[in-house]
């Protein structure tokens, strides 16, 4: 009979930054029962994967094995850990548990798609346990971003691991739980054989500061404005949106949500009782009636995502309210790396406007969600965890948590997506290699990193296209001219001469040169056909276009 063991493997979330999923196993090896935390996504961007709209891990492994799948549990409500249940509860088929903030953001998501929304059980903080096949599983309240945040107590017969989900140090976050040492010293106290831990500012060297420290100067900022005011923060920052409404409700402002994300956010937070008090709102056709200096926007967009209310307001109007000289916009947010040319587009068109544009590079109006490196060291200390495990982070960032792990004496692995660790009492050794990739939302469909969709449309994008149409007879003679079509592609080259007559002239002189057999065969046709267009184009403009060719026998 084959030894039992406990087994950690992330699928998405290490080595990056989003779409965290990250898979715990108990039992022999092959047939362990598993859980799964977490299942995010991550957004595209326009120069890898064009018209994408989200970006997912590659679940297939852990869906070929959905029949040892015991639950899923979702630490948080942020879109990188519960953005891609939706997509993903029917073909894994395990119940989800939440806490009763995460669980009613999960749940509206599944009922965009026709799912049920029983699917999610609300649970409750430690010390309530969950049972799941060979584990028992508590969500551990941390203080973060979003309201009711959890790390997980993940209890099996091989001991017990903590696994931090994003967590900060902060005693006075707003909304929300506050960072309880003592809790997770109760915790530890048994003994804890890893430590599965948030890395995202392990190289951020002061310690963390607090949510509440944020509100003397968003105050001040507010009550020295003239015209309108907007901020834009991330919409499932309630705490962050509760300090910035009564900011502007103490200088005399009537509050707008803009965003519908925004409004979802505050909503679930005041269903689950975890925000009781937030100032009254208004619509935006009850703003256009006030004077501007009494009127406050809290936008969503801080990334800058191009349909936001953020980059609306930039470009022009956005139901009806247009940005003026003399108005604020405060970004009360960090920029996410990658997001930086988005969010500057947005920042140029605000300036353009005559708008004054305030953004966090003084760090006095944002402060992260994630813990810093003192941070990361004191919770070590707290949990002396048998191993440090990094996640959550780009590779740097597990690198650099393995070091630090080290230097306060811990011993430390760093496992990247589709490394399958056993956690055995003397440690982490890797113990297998799953390939790992992406799944891609493009419009209503998934499809996968190899399905070559997204690669077809980065070559178009690159490249350009050409449509060539041919017509032949019974005799395998040209019906007319040669067609073609370009989209992407100059109008002419070299030559001075329509793009499209020298491809056409240049196809009518390979027909006619070919021999019967090529003639005759379409695929070896329509190769060669591909071929010389390419070159020719090549030759004319520069590039070599990717070419559908359509073949019509008149028979």
């Amino acid at each position: 009979m084959s030894r039992e063991r406990l087994i950690y493997m992330p699928l998405g979330g290490a080595g990056e930054i989003g779409m965290n999923a990250y898979v715990y196993g108990y039992g022999a090896p092959g047939a362990e029962r598993l859980i799964l935390v977490d299942l995010g996504v991550t957004f595209p961007e326009m120069d890898g994967t064009p018209g994408v709209d989200l970006i997912m891990p590659d679940m297939s492994w852990l869906i070929e094995r959905k029949d040892r799948l015991e639950a899923v549990f979702i630490t948080h409500a942020h879109e990188d850990h519960v953005g891609g249940l939706a997509h993903f509860a029917h073909a894994l088929g395990a119940p989800v548990h939440a806490r009763a903030f995460t669980a009613n953001i999960a749940r509206g998501k599944l009922a965009e798609y026709g799912l049920a929304p029983e699917i999610v059980q609300v649970a409750g903080p430690w010390p309530q346990m969950i049972t799941a096949g060979p584990f028992s599983v508590a969500f551990l309240p941390v203080s973060h971003s979003i309201p009711e945040s959890a790390g997980l107590v993940i209890d099996s017969p091989a001991g017990r691991v903590v696994h931090s989900g994003d967590f900060k140090i902060d005693p006075t976050p707003i909304v929300g739980e506050a960072f309880d040492p003592a809790l997770w010293a109760e915790v530890a106290r048994g003994g804890v054989r890893a430590l599965v831990c948030d890395s995202t500012n392990v190289f951020s060297p002061e310690p963390g500061r607090s949510e509440a420290g944020l509100a003397t100067e968003i105050e001040a900022l507010v009550a020295g404005a003239g015209g309108m005011v907007i901020a834009t923060t991330f919409a499932s920052n309630v705490a962050r949106l509760k300090t910035l409404a009564e900011a502007g409700s103490r200088a005399g402002r009537s509050i707008v949500l803009f965003g519908r994300a925004m409004r979802r956010m505050i909503e679930a937070a005041v269903e689950t009782g975890v925000l009781t008090e937030f100032p009254p709102t208004i619509s935006a056709e009850e703003a256009l009636e006030l004077p501007r200096e009494q009127v406050m926007l809290l936008a969503t967009g801080s990334q800058g995502e191009r349909r936001a209310a953020s980059a609306q307001l930039a470009r022009g109007k956005y139901r009806g309210i247009t940005l003026e000289e003399g108005d604020l916009f405060l970004f009360s947010s960090r920029t996410i790396p990658g997001n930086e040319r988005d969010v500057i587009r947005i920042m140029n068109g605000l300036s353009e406007k005559g708008v004054e544009v305030v953004d966090d590079d003084s760090g006095r109006y944002h402060v992260s969600g994630h813990a810093n490196r003192p941070d990361l060291e004191r919770v070590h200390q707290i949990v002396q965890p048998g191993i440090v495990i990094p996640m959550h982070g780009e590779h740097r960032h597990l690198r650099e948590h393995v070091r630090l792990a080290e230097a306060g004496g811990f011993a430390a692995a760093l496992a990247v997506n589709g490394t399958m660790l056993e956690l055995g009492e003397g440690g982490a050794k890797t113990v297998d290699y799953v390939e790992t990739g992406r799944s891609y939302l493009d419009g209503s469909v998934l499809i996968g990193a190899l399905d070559g969709v997204v690669r077809d449309r980065i070559r178009m994008a690159l490249n350009g296209h050409v449509t060539l149409t041919l017509i032949l007879d019974e005799r395998d003679a040209m019906l007319g001219d040669p067609w073609c079509e370009t989209m992407g592609l100059a109008d002419a080259g070299i030559s001075r001469k329509p793009l499209v007559e020298v491809l056409e002239a240049e196809i009518a002189r390979q027909v006619a040169r070919a021999d019967r057999k090529i003639l005759a065969d379409d695929d070896g046709l329509r190769d060669m056909l591909q071929r010389h267009l390419r070159q020719k184009a090549q030759n004319e403009i520069g590039k070599k276009p990717e070419v559908t060719v359509i073949i019509s026998r008149m028979r």
